[in-house]
């Protein structure tokens, strides 16, 4: 555990933030590890608080939506746990100001990035389960809480696809090729690494581009690009 004391105050605050008093802290310092700062990182518990966090919502939209087929519920899902939902949650509890990073990922604007904020959600969620002694329904309780206003929004009528699906079928309903996703550029080490890619459209010039920590986030992002030119030029 750091003896800094800024970072003590900072996970402190951020504790009463997210609503939970770790029993052992260094279990929160862990997930707010990132790997390029030590060998104890938040990879691991990463994986564990994926795993819960799925399950969690995915039985509350099971039961919030009794009518709702497979499909659907597994759409809400996606929106719910995917990338760009933990990175705002993280920016909400302002997880960014207490991630530790290594010299590379400070300079590089990695507290600000979706990608590590989402992970670190996940990480908090795994280490409080580990935390509590694996009482699930004191993380269940924890999680939903944080994803009250969220759950309470989503609905099951309301298109939940996701970008490059929505751009896919915008153009099929026009008529047009599929788009074209091409990688650019592969940045980074083999396991921290950044992806570049850009998309070209039938019948537009513009060239969209997307960078993220995946080959499908980078192509999302891409994509969402593509669907914000569209409806800016009234071609949606």
């Amino acid at each position: 555990m750091t003896t800094d004391l800024n970072f003590i105050y900072r996970i402190q605050h951020l504790e009463q933030t997210l609503g939970y008093a770790f029993q052992d802290i260094s279990l929160l310092q862990q997930a707010l590890t990132h790997r390029s700062y030590g060998t104890r990182h938040n990879e691991r518990l990463e994986f564990l608080g994926d795993s819960i966090l799925g399950m969690i919502i995915a039985k509350e939209l099971y039961a919030q939506f009794p009518e709702s087929p497979e499909g659907e519920l597994t759409r809400m899902r996606s929106v719910l746990v995917r990338e760009t939902t933990l990175a705002q949650l993280a920016r909400e509890f302002k997880i960014g100001d207490c991630l530790l990073l290594g010299p590379g990922e400070l300079k590089s604007g990695g507290s600000r990035r979706d990608s590590l904020l989402a992970d670190a959600v996940e990480s908090i969620i795994g280490a409080a389960f580990i935390d509590c002694n694996e009482q699930f329904e004191i993380v269940r309780h924890l999680v939903l809480r944080w994803f009250h206003d969220r759950l309470q929004a989503i609905n099951p009528n309301v298109s939940q696809k996701d970008p490059k699906s929505t751009l896919q079928e915008l153009l099929q309903s026009k008529h047009k090729k599929l788009p074209t996703y091409r990688i650019d550029n592969i940045v980074g080490s083999d396991n921290n690494q950044i992806f570049e890619v850009s998309v070209t459209v039938e019948d537009i010039k513009q060239i969209f581009r997307g960078k993220g920590s995946s080959r499908r986030r980078a192509e999302q992002k891409a994509a969402t690009a593509v669907l914000e030119y569209l409806s800016e030029k009234g071609l949606s």
